[in-house]
């Protein structure tokens, strides 16, 4: 059975526990992976042996202690929101090295290739119990040593003794007790202060912070990591060097084994499994050659463990694809807008979103908060989207952080898109410091606030009102407002407006972002100078529009529309894809040059 030898030291420092492994007798030793302690469960049956899937765990390998049931569905087809998590535990088989802890790195990379390489978890496993503070372990016994050596080592001990007490310590590298020390300083204190002062270093350093755990408990932000994905079990141990504390502490304590140092566990590749030393490569039995040469003490042996994966461990795809319906497509992607995922379900997804967002809600934590979905398209002309809370709070007011700026978003009553972040930041490349920049369709200002870093005047308007409240809070927070100046207006009326103004500078570049109905409104730039005349020099501005094709030939079909609204044909236009929307689908940007027969055209619309 796996021994524990306890060690005792004087009130008020904490008993400490040591394992020892035994070999025969199969009992379980907790052996975590992560810095601090995981509730675990042993698993009740033996592990099966892996199967012929690839390589790296799965949850169609190994053993579950706990069966796995599906969630059952209401023939309304709305679904249950919970699952057993307890189900996705897997129990795998492997074999370790247990190995000194002071040459475990040194054996890591003498046996690399040999080792455990799964993803997300350590190949190195750290001992729970075995460790020992440096205070008592200067008062083991080493047996090593022979008569001659502990006679020396006791006759350095005593000299050593010697030197502190006549205080002749600190030249050698020894330290002098307390009251020496205390003397030492009173002795060089001088004008400026104590001198060589020891602590000052420890007193200056700023205290490590402390984090709180759920149960209010408090614990250092050293070795922070998920405490609950995986843990080992050493499951074979051996009976010998043998020491019998029933008399002393109990019989409940028995026969355990010596302590023989602190060691670390070497998780070996999973193809090793169940072998024998023989069976192992030649790497690991000449390392084992070596350590019987030198005839140590310490722990260094081949032992069976049990790698136990549990349900935070495994990726959002791989919980998916157990619990939804074999051959269903898997939704793990997802749009992220602060601390909120959107998702966008298919049809055959909708009887499973509670169960969908759930998972995502899991294995996104403690970023996502709050798990929604898209209900119907955009109709509406505030190009709000109808949206549906599936898990999480109720909050759809975010914030967020793009190019190292911060806005303020309500997903309820504005529309915001973090997947053209690229987008933005190949238009704002077409920037220059002079200049003077006009946003039609600017929504709560990712674009404008973005180019108000760079360029010299920002115009931005948007015609819902919700959407220019969070515009002008969003330039406030960026500490941007001097140079963006905000309308809530119809496109094309802010389109005459900004260019019917005398007094203002001339605008270079406008960018309609609106693809649905942007090329719609193009017709508003015709006879925007015919007020100026030929006469007068006038900059004209650089047109960015954006829409949506669906034709065999998008840039084709997006182009005759530009010439359509224009009323012109000779003019050049560039054409960029943006991204693939829907299979068939694409979102361009036409840019071009307004040509200066529809700027000063006199047949232009009268707005």
């Amino acid at each position: 059975m796996a021994a524990k030898i306890a060690f005792f030291r004087p009130h008020p420092l904490p008993f400490f526990t040591f394992y020892s492994p035994a070999r025969p007798i199969a009992k379980s030793l907790f052996i975590h992976l992560h810095s601090y302690a995981t509730t675990t469960t042993t698993a009740t049956a033996a592990a099966i042996a892996f199967s012929n899937i690839s390589y790296g765990p799965s949850l169609h390998k190994g053993h579950s202690p706990f069966p796995l049931e599906l969630p059952k569905y209401h023939t309304s087809g709305e679904n249950v929101t919970s699952f057993d998590e307890a189900a996705f535990t897997r129990v795998f088989d492997i074999s370790a090295l247990r190995v000194p802890s002071e040459i475990c790195s040194t054996l890591e990379n003498r046996f690399r290739g040999h080792l455990l390489n799964w993803p997300r978890i350590k190949n190195i496993a750290r001992v729970s119990g075995d460790e020992i503070d440096d205070e008592i372990k200067t008062i083991l016994p080493n047996s090593d040593n022979s008569a001659e050596s502990e006679a020396e080592a006791e006759a350095e001990e005593l000299v050593a003794l010697n030197r502190r007490i006549y205080g002749k310590a600190e030249g050698d590298g020894e330290l002098l007790n307390s009251v020496l020390y205390r003397d030492k300083l009173a002795r060089t204190f001088n004008s400026q202060g104590y001198v060589n002062f020891r602590n000052l270093a420890k007193i200056s350093r700023p205290k490590k912070k402390k984090k709180m755990m759920d149960g209010g408990e408090k614990r250092g932000v050293k070795g922070v990591g998920r405490n609950d994905m995986a843990f080992v079990e050493v499951v074979e141990c051996e009976e010998n060097d043998v020491d019998d504390f029933s008399g002393l502490l109990g019989e409940d304590f028995g026969k355990r084994p010596k302590w023989r140092g602190s060691t670390r566990l070497l998780l070996l590749d999973e193809q090793y499994a169940n072998k024998l030393l023989e069976e192992l490569p030649e790497a690991i039995k000449v390392a084992f050659q070596e350590h019987d040469g030198q005839c140590t003490r310490s722990a260094f042996e081949l032992v069976k463990c049990k790698l136990t994966l549990l349900y935070d461990y495994w990726q959002l795809n791989e919980v998916l694809e157990v619990l939804l319906p074999k051959g269903m497509t898997i939704p793990s992607a997802f749009e992220t807008v602060g601390h909120i995922a959107h998702l966008n379900l298919r049809d055959e997804h909708l009887q499973y979103k509670h169960l969908i967002a759930k998972v995502v809600l899991d294995k996104n934590k403690p970023k996502i908060k709050t798990v929604v979905n898209k209900v119907d398209a955009i109709h509406n002309d505030y190009r709000t989207m109808q949206l549906e809370v599936l898990a999480g709070n109720n909050s759809l007011v975010t914030t967020l952080v793009e190019n190292g700026l911060r806005f303020q978003v309500d997903l309820a009553s504005v529309y915001w898109n973090s997947r053209l972040a690229t987008e933005r930041q190949r238009l704002l490349s077409c920037f220059t410091y002079s200049d003077i920049v006009c946003d039609v369709f600017a929504g709560v200002g990712p674009l404008a606030i973005y180019a108000a870093k760079k360029v010299k005047h920002v115009y931005a308007n948007d015609l819902n009102p919700c959407a220019v409240e969070y515009l002008e809070r969003n330039s406030v927070l960026n500490k941007l407002d001097r140079k963006i100046e905000v309308f809530n207006m119809d496109g094309r009326r802010f389109i005459e407006t900004v260019f019917a103004s005398q007094g203002a500078p001339s605008i270079t570049h406008v960018v309609m972002n609106l693809p649905k109905d942007a090329a719609e409104f193009l017709d508003a730039f015709r006879g925007v100078f015919r007020r100026h005349g030929l006469s007068e020099q006038r900059t004209l501005p650089r047109i960015h529009v954006y829409g949506f094709s669906k034709a065999e030939d998008p840039e084709f079909e997006f182009h005759q529309r530009i010439r359509i609204a224009l009323s012109e044909v000779d003019f050049d236009v560039e054409m960029h894809r943006v991204r693939l929307v829907a299979p068939g689908k694409w979102m361009l940007c036409a840019s071009f040059l307004l040509p200066e027969r529809v700027a000063y055209s006199r047949t232009g619309q009268h707005l």
